[in-house]
């Protein structure tokens, strides 16, 4: 089994790449395809535009979420205490990055903890889906709910980051076996999220079938871990072949849209290259729930917590007004009329 320290350090790694270098795909997530349709006669209060929503039945300010992002190092802790408490403030949700140090060394626990600055979110737990493959069972997903106190888990999709990293886990055979039986096995609801190449809505629909209760498309358009991992290679050769993969997957807006020809009534979750407000409403429109976002927050909280308060402020009150201008009062009035769709 690898070493805890090894992965707190990959951890670290993963933080300072993320600030220090270029590490957005140069394929656009889709949302510069969509187009909201101007409403000149809103027939609407603009201070009376209702950004709240419900989801798992907790109540969200906002239908925003800082996506899974660190923990399992004391430099990670840090950084999901600033979201925890931001979070709180906002009344926005959150998901911590991978437990999978935690689990296997309760020292690294408290990098995880956020409920006691954070006691009325939406939480997510987070645990690499590929390690159900390498003895992790529904004890260790338990483990990883408990730890927390979370709402919700995800169970993490990954095989490209797996398949560049020196020492990535490989063997996704029998996982959506594997997938249903925690699903039947604990009573909290369990998501499913890739981290930057999109799930397809296929892939979806077999998941959902499995008992899983919602989707995060994490789609291509925002962070690669390929160029992420890219960076960690003292290989150059490896490292050159990470570059290849930097625009991998399926970009967002094409995950939501193929969704649709299915017509999911389950929790579906946009993220991936969402950078603005409208890029939420558009999200929305397509059939998401919530819009995750995580090197923004990242970038912002590195800046400082007041600097990450009014990116979040910025954010919301973009969002307010486009739905000011496209005539729809509540998150509710959000639909696919509000937008186009350019061929």
């Amino acid at each position: 089994m690898e070493k805890v320290s090894k992965i707190s350090n990959r951890k670290n790694e993963h933080l300072t790449i993320c600030l220090e270098k270029n590490v957005e795909s140069n394929v656009s997530a889709g949302f510069n395809n969509i187009s909201i349709i101007h409403q000149a006669l809103p027939e609407l209060d603009f201070n009376q535009i209702d950004t709240r929503t419900t989801f798992l039945g907790k109540s969200l300010n906002a239908p925003l979420l800082i996506s899974s992002m660190t923990g399992g190092s004391k430099e990670s802790a840090r950084y999901n205490i600033i979201f925890a408490e931001i979070a709180n403030h906002f009344q926005i949700a959150m998901g911590v990055g991978s437990q999978r140090a935690a689990i296997e060394d309760s020292n690294l626990e408290d990098t995880f903890k956020v409920r006691k600055v954070a006691p009325n979110i939406l939480l997510f737990a987070n645990i690499g889906a590929v390690q159900l493959n390498y003895g992790y069972g529904v004890a260790e997903v338990i483990k990883a709910i408990d730890m927390i106190e979370a709402d919700a888990v995800f169970l993490h999709l990954n095989p490209l980051q797996e398949a560049l990293q020196a020492e990535g886990n490989t063997n996704f055979t029998g996982l959506l076996r594997k997938i249903e039986r925690i699903c039947k096995s604990i009573e909290t609801p369990v998501f499913i999220k890739e981290v930057g190449c999109g799930i397809n809505a296929q892939t979806a629909r077999l998941l959902f079938d499995s008992g899983v209760r919602g989707i995060d498309c994490a789609g291509l358009g925002g962070t690669s871990w390929a160029l992420v991992e890219a960076e960690r290679h003292s290989d150059q050769r490896m490292a050159t072949l990470a570059r290849e993969f930097g625009n991998w997957g399926i970009p967002t807006v094409s995950c939501l849209i193929d969704y649709r020809k299915y017509n999911f009534s389950k929790h579906i979750i946009a993220s991936g290259g969402i950078r603005t407000g409208m890029d939420i409403f558009k999200s929305i429109a397509l059939g998401a729930h919530l819009a995750g976002m995580a090197l923004p927050f990242l970038k912002a909280a590195s800046q400082g917590v007041e600097a990450l308060n009014v990116f979040i402020e910025n954010i919301i009150e973009e969002l307010i007004i486009t739905m000011f201008n496209a005539k729809t009062a509540t998150i509710a009035d959000i639909d696919i009329s509000t937008i186009h769709i350019e061929e």
